[in-house]
């Protein structure tokens, strides 16, 4: 597996292992979906002004927000991987052969902010918004109230899985 974390300058430093916590829920939301590949990834931490900009850039939403997702598949099903190969042979790097699943961007003044909005930890925020981004990189969305159970149920199961609670 390959994970990268980029941080931008000017961004709120917590008092986290950003990627000790992020390899370890991103392969926990792996193996929660029984992904069969090894996997690239990256995260890019920021502030809430750049991810504004890049909110409005890609989104065409004005505001930040807490996490954005840049899938590099689409899923058939949340979670299949059936068939990645040949749907998607330009995906897998040749050099590892790993599948180059997407890139996840967060921000570090929404995760202190919503850490204290919900009552919890910081470091439950940021393995919150990591397992949230890695469904969506395998295909989940929360668009329908079905949909969204899935997909909240799916991000309980992980942090549950890893020992992270309220």
């Amino acid at each position: 597996m390959a994970f990268s974390v980029e941080k931008d300058p000017g961004i709120r430093e917590l008092d986290l292992p950003y990627d000790e916590l992020f390899r370890l829920v991103a392969v926990k939301a792996l193996e929660y979906t029984g992904c069969p590949y090894s996997c690239e990834i990256s995260l890019r931490l920021t502030n809430d002004e750049a991810i504004k900009e890049i909110n409005k850039e890609y989104r065409n939403i004005d505001r930040a927000t807490d996490v954005l997702s840049f899938p590099m598949l689409e899923f058939i099903e949340p979670g299949d991987f059936s068939g990645m190969e040949d749907m998607y042979p330009d995906c897998f790097d040749p050099d590892t052969g790993e599948l180059i699943l997407g890139d996840i961007i967060i921000s570090t003044d929404r995760v202190a902010s919503q850490a204290e909005e919900y009552g919890h930890s910081v470091e439950r925020a940021y393995a919150f918004l990591i397992a949230h981004s890695m469904l969506h990189l395998q295909g989940f969305d929360h668009e329908r109230p079905e949909d969204a159970a899935d997909m909240e149920r799916a991000q309980n199961g992980i942090l549950d899985d890893l020992g992270i609670r309220r």
